[in-house]
Order: structure tokens, then C-alpha cells, then sequence
């Protein structure tokens, strides 16, 4: 049953991701926008629902181990082995735009996050923790992101009025097919993390390195496959702000929503996957500005800096 449910979940999470790209897609024509804000909004945060779910439950739960590392996690799998595996298989043109403004505020972000649970080294206190101050912080901020977001929807927009329903469908119909392929990626993805982590532990693994693994990749399936299906139908500005709109979302909306909940104590182990999360936004930048291309070669680098750091987190726990 555990192999059947596998494999339902990999074919939701497939087909799920092609109704909503083409949804999402066709919803940014209508609107007469960039695909690029369609991504750094409705594709980024749609994918990004089930690891704010995940966030916000554990806060609730009191396992703020889990929050943090749930939102830092995602965010290295992102900048690394999400836009990686998509430039090998489709090199990812990136706008200037992306290059200027998007990928500096997700250092910005990474950054401010940083310096919030530096508690200990910056104010002297005992403890290092994400308090409901600092969540209101994060809030801010990602207040300033969606005011620029809107603003650049706003003056991207096409001024050539044309029957634009007829050539990519009906709100309604766009609207559901979003929504359904959305529903099916968050299924799937569901599907595959729990199935395969029974699988690997009826191998004999343990709970804790199947959950550093093989849950860690399963979590993070939607943005792979949402982003492989973007630049596979040519829509890269999608897959780059589905990636740089997701991490952005991660850590200014889930840890300050997470973090009004309840204050979050930080697990000193986690400055160091911070610092790998900057590190990682920052290659990201370098490589964009090549040629404004990610290509098969600098995928490459970013899956295996992924690896090198995998391995590093199993010894390490």
C-alpha cells in the first residue's frame, strides 16, 4: 500500500503542478502581468502552503525546533537542489528586475532573520529567541514586499486591451484549475513524505535521518515539480519567483506569523544553517548575473553544495 500511495502521490504532484503552472499562467494574461509576479505571489505562496502549515502547527504544538528549522530547511533546498536540478534540466533566464531587486531582498530577509535570533551575541541576554516583537518585524517587512509586489503588478501591466479570455479561457475556469492543481500538488506532496518515510524506516533507518532526508526532499517536491514544469513550458520567470517568492514568504510570513503564536527559542545549531541559507542566496546572485542565465553548470554547483551539506547535517545529528 505505502509503494501504491508513493506513487499516486508522485503522479498527483506531476499533474497537480501542469494545471497549476497553466492556470496560474493564463490568470497572469488576464490580468495582463508579468509571469514573474504571478510567481512571486500565487505560485510561491501556494507552494509554500504546506511548509507554513507545517511551521504554524508546530508553533502551536510548542516545537519550535520544528518551526525554525522547517522555514531554514525549505530555504536551502530551495536556493540549492530546487533551482539546481531545474537549471540541469532547463538552463532558468532570470530579469534583471530579479537579479536587481527580488534576490537582494531575499538576502535582506535572510539577513534580518539572522540578526533576530542573535540574541545572545548582540544584546547579552541568556537566551537567543524569536519573540513576538521581532515576529511584528518580520510582518513589516513582508508588508513592504507585497507593496512592492503590487506596485510592480500594477506598472507591468499591459495597456493593449484585447480579448484576452478568448485566447487563454474564462476567469472561472483558469481560477479552478488553479485552485484544483494546488489542492493536488499539496496531496501529493503529503502523500509522497509519508509514505516514503515508512518505507525508509521499514529499511531499517531511523525516524530522525528519514526525517532529515527523505521527508526534508519530500517537503520541498511541490516547488521541484512546480519549477520544473515552469521552465519546461518555457515560463522560467515563474520558476525563479516560485524558488525566490517561496523563501521570501518563508521567513518574513511563517516564522512572523509562527512567532505571534509563540515566542520561538532558537536551537543554537541553527546560526550555521542560517549562515549556509545566506551563503546560498548569495551564489544564487552571482550566478544570476552571469549572462542574467542559470545554467546547467551552476545547477550543478547548487545540487552538489546541497549533498556536501546533507551529509554534513547526518553526522552532525
Amino acid at each position: 500500500m505505502m509503494y501504491i500511495l508513493l506513487i499516486a502521490g508522485f503522479i498527483l504532484l506531476i499533474k497537480g503542478a501542469d494545471y497549476f503552472i497553466n492556470g496560474s499562467s493564463n490568470i497572469a494574461k488576464l490580468l495582463r502581468v508579468s509571469p514573474l509576479v504571478i510567481g512571486l505571489t500565487i505560485v510561491a505562496f501556494g507552494t509554500g502552503a504546506p511548509e507554513a502549515t507545517v511551521s504554524i502547527i508546530a508553533a502551536l504544538e510548542g516545537t519550535a525546533d520544528v518551526t525554525i528549522g522547517n522555514v531554514v530547511g525549505s530555504n536551502i533546498m530551495n536556493m540549492s537542489i530546487v533551482i539546481g536540478i531545474t537549471a540541469m534540466i532547463s538552463q532558468l533566464s532570470v530579469k534583471s528586475s530579479t537579479i536587481k531587486k527580488e534576490i537582494p531582498f531575499t538576502f535582506l530577509a535572510s539577513v534580518a532573520f539572522l540578526v533576530l535570533i542573535s540574541d545572545r551575541f548582540l544584546q547579552g541576554t541568556s537566551e537567543n529567541i524569536i519573540t513576538r516583537s521581532d515576529g511584528i518585524i518580520l510582518l513589516l517587512f513582508f508588508s513592504i514586499f507585497m507593496y512592492y509586489v503590487i506596485e510592480a503588478a500594477r506598472n507591468s501591466r499591459d495597456p493593449v486591451v484585447e480579448d484576452l479570455e478568448g485566447q487563454s479561457g474564462t476567469w472561472g475556469k483558469n481560477i479552478f484549475i488553479t485552485v484544483a492543481g494546488l489542492a493536488a500538488i499539496v496531496l501529493g506532496g503529503y502523500l509522497v513524505v509519508e509514505s516514503s518515510t515508512d518505507i525508509a524506516i521499514s529499511f531499517g533507518m531511523s525516524e530522525t535521518l528519514a526525517g532529515l532526508t527523505i521527508v526534508a526532499i519530500g517537503s520541498s517536491l511541490p516547488e521541484l515539480i512546480t519549477s520544473i514544469t515552469a521552465a519546461l513550458k518555457k515560463q522560467s520567470e515563474i520558476a525563479i519567483g516560485n524558488i525566490v517568492g517561496s523563501s521570501i514568504f518563508n521567513i518574513l510570513f511563517v516564522l512572523g506569523a509562527a512567532s505571534l503564536i509563540t515566542p520561538l527559542p532558537v536551537d543554537p545549531k541553527i546560526f550555521l544553517d542560517a549562515m549556509v541559507m545566506i551563503a546560498l542566496t548569495v551564489l544564487l546572485f552571482r550566478f544570476s548575473r552571469t549572462y542574467s542565465i542559470v545554467g546547467r553548470y551552476e545547477g550543478l554547483t547548487l545540487t552538489v553544495a546541497y549533498v556536501v551539506y546533507l551529509i554534513y547535517i547526518i553526522i552532525r545529528n
